[in-house]
């Protein structure tokens, strides 16, 4: 079978967030899906196949980290749209039906692709007991993102502070039911982006994840409120970054990239 790295939200090959891509007839037990992520060993693998016409859905779709299965991912639902499209497997919207609902992709004229995700609900909070050591920085706000995506929002002073970090990834990985997002507001209007982020999941096996679209689910809300836009632009990662549209639309935060395949081959198991 055909398998794919992809990497998305960004335009050239060794840049934004790697995924595995692999297109099946449906999906073989947990257990060979969960070896398969390990062994690509990125942040996301998915794994996606068509569904009957006439439902709700045209694909199912899940997503693998090298240690657990996820409810939810941006850059891997973003890289299995790009290889539908790019292999002649779709055209116009898809929709996928996964364990956060159904999410549609949208591929315009010139390769762009805009995601329809649920929007993150953000509660204000004390920080927790440890966060500031952890990161090694001021934190200024903490929000907690529920059920929804199970992570901490963390707002920190400036873009150079985000920047910055090295943190304490095993005393991060108590933290919060899935990782820790990292924000502050772009220090330049005139740079091309808003904000900036860095996210964080060593609970997952996913010390520093370079762009991931579900934190964006989060971010767009808690930006929009605070510049005043539902449409804004975000620039994520350490020593990789991506590039991330949101439009807040309500209950629904549309995300949109590109991305570029770089490698396909075959698996053999």
């Amino acid at each position: 079978m055909r398998i794919r790295i992809v990497d998305a939200f960004t335009d050239r090959p060794f840049s934004g967030n790697p995924a595995g891509v692999l297109l099946l007839d449906a999906f073989p037990d947990d257990h060979w899906l969960q070896e398969v992520a390990a062994e690509v060993n990125l942040s996301e693998t998915a794994f996606a196949h068509p569904l009957p016409p006439g439902g709700d859905a045209d694909w199912a779709l899940r997503w693998f980290t090298p240690a657990a299965e996820v409810d939810m991912c941006g850059h891997a639902t973003l890289a299995t749209a790009h290889v539908l499209h790019t292999t002649g497997r779709a055209t116009g919207t898809v929709r996928f039906a996964a364990r956060c609902g159904v999410l549609t992709t949208t591929v315009a004229a010139d390769g762009t692709i805009t995601m329809d995700f649920p929007t993150s609900t953000l509660t204000p909070t004390e920080p927790p007991a440890g966060l500031a050591d952890a990161l090694g920085a001021e934190v200024v706000s903490v929000h907690d993102t529920a059920a929804h995506i199970g992570d901490l929002l963390v707002e920190l002073r400036d873009e150079e502070a985000v920047r910055a970090l090295a943190p304490d990834l095993p005393a991060l990985a108590g933290l919060s039911d899935r990782g820790v997002i990292v924000t502050a507001a772009a220090t330049d209007p005139e740079c091309g982006h808003d904000f900036v982020s860095r996210c964080f999941f060593p609970r997952l096996g996913i010390d520093e994840d370079p762009v991931t679209g579900s934190a964006h689910t989060a971010l767009a809300p808690f930006w929009s409120a605070r510049l005043g836009r539902a449409e804004l632009t975000g620039l994520q990662g350490g020593g990789r970054t991506g590039v991330v549209r949101t439009a807040l639309r309500g209950e629904r935060t549309l995300l949109t990239g590109q991305a570029v395949t770089v490698i396909e081959g075959d698996l053999r198991v």
